[in-house]
């Protein structure tokens, strides 16, 4: 698997779980998904703190490289759309990640058996899929939840979801066949990864698949993935 990790120091301050700092996370992360078989790109865009630069220069290694750029975020995500299409092959598994996720152990061996099944696949559960618009959830969402089949791997149910955030794992085929769209959903900031996705699913009949319970979750405290004590990851 091909590995993409976002980092900045820029990014909007919000009310997050208290002990999810950067260099948190991303421990968290390569403890995680740093292995033999994987290659990951720590992409260092707007880092300007210098403690943060030096963490992240210290993270290199035989398989995790390091580079640095200062283009926001809509614009580093199209730099890691660009690299992902040249560079990954069409049967190979790519993963574009965030810098404010925390991630349960069995993570990577489950988010492998997702994306056996679906086009696309994300290990976050996302709150918004329960909660009506009209309460600032998910458009998409009625009574409480949406409409969606429930399936089954080794490890994990899944269930398909209309939508996510900019962490997610796919193949080289699909996100080539899917680069128009995700370029018209990333020329301004931020990246519309809930527009794009809805796209993807409505008029290219993509799927795209959550786990359940997530075993991965975003750090904004009206958003954490449920079911799980996060404050033990």
């Amino acid at each position: 698997m091909k590995i993409y990790y976002r980092i900045s120091n820029n990014s909007n301050k919000k009310n997050r779980l208290p002990y999810a700092t950067k260099e948190h996370c991303l421990e968290n992360f390569l403890k995680h998904f740093h292995r033999p078989e994987n290659s990951i790109l720590i992409l260092a865009d707007n880092v300007t703190e210098v403690p943060l630069a030096e963490f992240l220069k210290a993270k290199t290694c035989a398989n995790i490289t390091l580079e640095q750029t200062a283009l926001g975020n809509a614009g580093s995500f199209r730099h890691l759309l660009a690299k992902a299409c040249d560079e990954i092959r069409d049967e190979e598994f790519v993963y574009f990640a965030e810098d404010d996720y925390l991630y349960t152990d069995n993570a990577y061996p489950i988010l492998l058996e997702g994306l056996h099944i679906a086009n696309y696949a994300t290990l976050y559960d996302h709150p918004d899929k329960y909660v009506e618009s009209h309460l600032g959830g998910n458009p998409m969402i009625c009574g409480g939840g949406e409409v969606t089949r429930l399936v089954i791997t080794n490890s994990s149910h899944w269930k398909l979801t209309n939508s996510t955030t900019g962490t997610f794992g796919t193949n080289g085929k699909i996100i080539r066949e899917d680069r128009d769209v995700w370029l018209a959903y990333s020329d301004k900031t931020p990246v519309f990864d809930y527009h794009g996705f809805c796209e993807l699913i409505q008029n290219k009949n993509r799927t795209l698949i959550s786990s359940v319970p997530g075993r991965a979750t975003h750090c904004d405290l009206p958003w954490i993935s449920p079911l799980t004590d996060w404050s033990t990851v």
